[in-house]
């Protein structure tokens, strides 16, 4: 049987930037995702602390060592720059892999620093 698991979470990062123009994605700092194991057009699902909002999106790569988290398109109506929000991705594996299974969490500093 397959579960579906957590794999990646940035918790708690701040919204530096919303760009209503592109066509859609958040943009993460190259070097939040490596430390979370995320990847460029990952799924992830970003949580709000301000408003509650969930949403669904995937990742593109922004500038390593900025510190920026934007939220792009559509969802900046729902997530704002200065906002607060939880970054997840989930993966699947087997059952017999979940007494094993270990997640990538990270807690981001001031600025958005690893």
């Amino acid at each position: 049987m397959m579960l579906t698991v957590l794999k990646s979470k940035i918790h708690r990062v701040k919204v530096t930037e919303a760009n209503i123009d592109y066509i859609g994605s958040i943009t993460i700092d190259e070097d939040l995702m490596d430390a979370a194991n995320l990847f460029e057009n990952e799924q992830v699902h970003v949580f709000n602390y301000r408003n509650g909002a969930r949403l669904i999106t995937y990742v593109i790569k922004g500038e390593r060592g900025s510190g920026v988290i934007c939220m792009n398109g559509p969802a900046v109506f729902q997530i704002e720059k200065e906002d607060m929000v939880i970054v997840v991705a989930y993966a699947q594996i087997d059952s017999k892999e979940i007494a094993t299974h270990q997640p990538t969490v990270i807690f981001p500093k001031e600025g958005n620093k690893q």
